[in-house]
This record gives structure tokens, sequence and C-alpha cells, in this order.
């Protein structure tokens, strides 16, 4: 099929999408129609500026769809509905289709349905904003511009002793910790009890399991319920990226998953049963375990960790030197007490290679996720002793579930 003929069913479906939300709303001026050939008429503007090199097809039709959308609303003004999120979306729909012309489809359609589900989901938006307290509002204000103004404009690349101090990674942790601080708000505000804790911790294991135990531990002395929900949540966040190592695995290094599956397996089964153990107790309480934060972003606490992050990589570049050649293990040890992440996918790219067998490469893993749960223990003694005992036990079931399936292995 011709190139021009995708483009113009691409920019038909992107109208259509927007169209048959927009058909909802019963004071509209716009429906599926208008917003087919408005996406149309973005595409063919963008085809025609092109092949006749001229640039004023685009403005112009630009101009032409709002001036149209608004003189409709100003001739026969709805009793509810403004027009200016339809005028708004029809001029979005127009600039897709403009998109979609220069040969950009993939993106369009990715906005498309973004911008579908932001005027679909608009009774729940409103609610959602009208129940933030103005301290929520101050946070997500302040998670904004820690990710969108301050983390953009931070080098990425290294500095210092050992050139290990990246700006962009090290506040990539301030950036995890108010997100999942956030997140984990939202998330028992709006589910509550044992759902939102298990909500909780699987976005806070997903996003960073360390972040998430900083932000816990600093979090559990507020209260008894909070104690309680980070009883639940640190073991359960910090048994998360057990499952990610095994997938990580079985796209870049699948022969590994003989040795390294058994052992991932026992070391989450046997955490998982000790770790779900308190989530009664969540329960039981009187109210739910919503903690009443002044800054659900933790920014503070981001930042003060965002610096002993920093300690911590220099920290483990000095044990690597002077480690020296004595191997893999040595790197896993220093390197796994702040990320898994580098000290895994060296050890599959070793094993891919040939460089190391599977134990081997399985057993640097294991080293560089118990040296990370050492340092994360120590983490939870810093803050508050009472979670660090309580989470001490599915930590220990875990690495000995880990430790006694591969010492079966070998």
């Amino acid at each position: 099929m011709d190139e021009s003929w995708i483009r113009l069913s691409a920019s038909l479906g992107i109208g259509l999408l927007i169209g048959l939300e927009r058909e909802r709303n019963p004071g509209g001026k716009a429906g599926v129609r208008t917003f087919a050939l408005v996406a149309l008429l973005g595409t063919l503007a963008a085809m025609v500026g092109e092949s006749a090199a001229g640039a004023w097809t685009v403005p112009l039709g630009l101009l032409a769809v709002a001036a149209m959308l608004i003189s409709a609303y100003r001739r026969e003004p709805p009793q509810e509905d403004s027009g200016t999120t339809t005028v708004a979306a029809a001029m979005v729909c127009y600039l897709l289709g403009v998109l979609v012309g220069t040969g950009g489809t993939a993106l369009a359609v990715a906005v498309a349905i973004g911008v579908t589900a932001l005027l679909y989901f608009k009774p729940e938006i409103e609610s959602f904003s009208f129940a933030l307290k103005r301290h929520e509002q101050v946070s997500v204000l302040q998670f904004l511009v820690v990710t969108f103004i301050v983390l953009p404009l931070l080098p990425d690349r290294t500095f210092g002793p050992y050139e290990v101090l990246n700006p962009r990674n090290i506040w990539l942790m301030v950036v995890l910790i108010t997100g999942i601080g956030l997140a984990s708000h939202v998330a028992l505000r709006i589910a509550g009890g044992r759902h939102g804790v298990l909500l909780a911790a699987l976005l806070g294991g997903l996003a960073s399991s360390t972040a998430t135990t900083v932000l816990y531990a600093r979090r559990s002395g507020e209260s008894d319920s909070m104690l309680r929900l980070a009883r639940v949540v640190v073991p359960l966040a910090n048994l998360v990226p057990l499952v990610r190592i095994v997938l990580i695995a079985a796209m870049l290094a699948p022969a590994l998953l003989d040795v390294l599956t058994p052992v991932a397996g026992a070391a989450l089964a046997t955490g998982l049963i000790v770790a779900l153990l308190p989530i009664r107790r969540v329960e039981r309480g009187d109210d739910p375990p919503v903690p009443e934060s002044r800054n659900p972003a933790e920014l503070g606490t981001a930042l003060r960790f965002a610096a002993l992050y920093a300690v911590v990589l220099l920290a483990s570049a000095w044990l690597s030197e002077l480690a020296g050649s004595r191997g893999l293990y040595a790197a896993a040890l220093a390197s796994g007490t702040v990320d898994i992440d580098p000290i895994m996918l060296s050890a599959l790219h070793a094993f891919t290679s040939g460089r190391v067998d599977a134990r081997s490469a399985a057993a640097a893993i294991a080293l560089a996720y118990a040296a990370n749960m050492v340092f994360k223990f120590g983490v939870l003694c810093w803050y508050n002793r009472r979670l660090a005992l309580a989470s001490s036990w599915p930590m220990a079931a875990t690495l000995a579930g880990g430790a006694a399936a591969f010492a079966a292995r070998v």
C-alpha cells in the first residue's frame, strides 16, 4: 500500500477515536465525523505543504478549524458546555493529523490514545482534583519540578573520584522516592486496607525497592498504623526484584534460567510466606493505615538519601578497586549495595560471552541481591529499629531460602 494511504488511514483512525469520545457530549458542536475530517485535514495540509514546498497550509488549516468551532459555539451557545474543551481537542486532533502527515504516525497514535483517556475520565479527574488537600497539591508540584525541570537540566556523565558520580542518576533517586511516596499515598487513599498495601508494595518494588525502603523507614515512626503498614510494604517491595531478575535473565540469557529460577523462586516463596503474616494486623486496625504526612512526596528524605547514595557509590568504587582482580564476586558485593541491575547485567553478559559459567553468574547475582538486602537493613536500623527487627525475619527467610536452593543446585 502506498505510504500516503497509510498516513490517511491512520489519521482517520485518530479522528474517529477522539470523535467517539466527544460524541458523548450532548452539547458539543463536533462529533465523530467532524473530528475525523479535522484529522484528515491536518494530514492533507501537511502533505500538500510538503509537495508544494509551502509552509502556510498547516497554520492556515489550524486557524480555519479554530474559527469554525468558535463561530459555531458563538452562534448557538449550549447550556452545559462552554466549548473550550471541544475546541482545544479539535485543534490537538488537527495537529495530530499534521504529525501523521509528516511521518510521526506512532507518536500521533500514542498521543491520541492519551488525549482520549484524558477526555473520557473527566469525572474521575475532577473528583480526584477536588479531593486533594493543599499539602498534597504542593507535593504534586514538587514531584513535577524535580522530574520535569531539574532532572533534564542535570548532565548525564560521570564526575569525581573513580568517575562514578553521575548527577542525573543520583537525582533520579530523588525522583523515585518522591514518585513512590505520591503513588503509595494515592494507592492507599483509593484502595485502602489490604489491597492498598499490596498495591503500594508492588508499585514501590517495581520502581525502586531501595527508595521504597528509605521512604517507609522514614515514615514508620509517625504512628503505629504507619509502622504496621511499613512492616508489610518493605519486605514485599524487596521481593519484587527477584521477579525482575528472572524476567531480565529470560530475555538476555535464557540458558541461565536452569540455575537462576530455582534459587530466585525459593527465595521468593520463603520470603513471601513470612512477609504476608503481618498483613492481618494492618486490616485489623481501626482506621485505614493512610499516612497523614504533611508532604507525601518526602522531598527532604529524598534529598538526604541522594547524598547518601553518592557516598555509597564512592565507597563501592573504592572497594571494587581494592578487590582488583579478585573477580566478579567482589564487584557484586561492592556494587550490589546500591544497585543490583548493573552487576546483574554484567554477570549475564559474562555468562553469554562464555567468560563465566552458569553457577558463577548466578552466584554473583545472588551476592549482589544479598548485599543490597544488608544495605537496606542498615537503612532500616538507622531510621527505626522496631521496623528493622520486624523486617529482619522476612529478609532472613528470603536469603535463607535462596541460599538453600543454591546449595542444592551445586
